[in-house]
């Protein structure tokens, strides 16, 4: 799934979701339909529910049958290359996690503000999240730069490509989902057919997940060393 195609779908996901019952949204803005929304969402069982719980294990999925097939071919390469040269993952990659991780964090504090009908808070919490995003991307960059300083480019060698194709698609992906979050924080919420708290846990169920995505490719990259 291109990165540049996670809001267009996140978006859809939240229009079907909200479109259930073919009503508007009661009158109020964010605070109201915040308030209302456990009530609107239904149960855990009800059809909306399950049609969520689709879209999002669909779009999961997707992405990692995308990313295994690369991790078969980097599994096997390593595997039978004994001339394997592998690459030195620099010091700031365990840092960026760190980061990344603690984005998620600040999410779920944000979500728990937005159940307690505290916008304006969550607005600031989730914004912070956001800004870890970003946070990590450019301390993606700067692991790139001292890679190329170090004299490792993408075509240096088969450790190096893979490591750039990782952290790259895994960036990309990523970007996907702070546009997303910027979406939940700048919509008007009170002219949509969803509440803000339904957009928030769909955003933050990829976000987490790629947080695990990126942990397990990290794990992936520091064995093939």
């Amino acid at each position: 799934m291109p990165g540049t195609s996670i809001v267009e779908d996140i978006e859809l996901i939240i229009e079907d979701i909200g479109g259930r019952g073919g009503k508007n949204p009661p009158p109020g803005g964010d605070d109201g339909d915040d308030n209302n929304d456990r009530g609107r969402r239904g149960g855990p069982q009800s059809p909306a529910s399950r049609r969520y719980a689709t879209a999002i294990i669909l779009a999961m999925v997707s992405i990692v049958m995308f990313f295994m097939g690369m991790v078969a071919a980097f599994i096997f390469l390593r595997s039978t290359n004994r001339g394997w040269v592998p690459v030195r993952i620099p010091m700031i990659v365990y840092f960026n996690t760190l980061v990344l991780l603690c984005s998620s964090g600040v999410m779920e504090l944000a979500r728990r503000r937005l159940a307690s009908a505290d916008v304006p808070r969550f607005r600031k919490l989730w914004l912070f999240a956001t800004g870890l995003g970003f946070a990590f991307l450019i301390g993606q960059l700067i692991a790139w730069r001292e890679l190329v300083v170090a004299g490792f480019y993408v075509a240096t060698n088969q450790a190096s490509s893979f490591f750039y194709i990782f952290t790259g698609l895994h960036g990309l992906h990523l970007f996907g989902g702070i546009c997303a979050l910027l979406y939940v924080s700048f919509r008007k919420f009170e002219r949509a057919r969803v509440s803000r708290s339904i957009a928030a846990e769909i955003a933050s169920y990829y976000w987490h997940f790629m947080d695990g995505l990126w942990i397990f490719l990290l794990a992936l990259l520091y064995l093939g060393k």
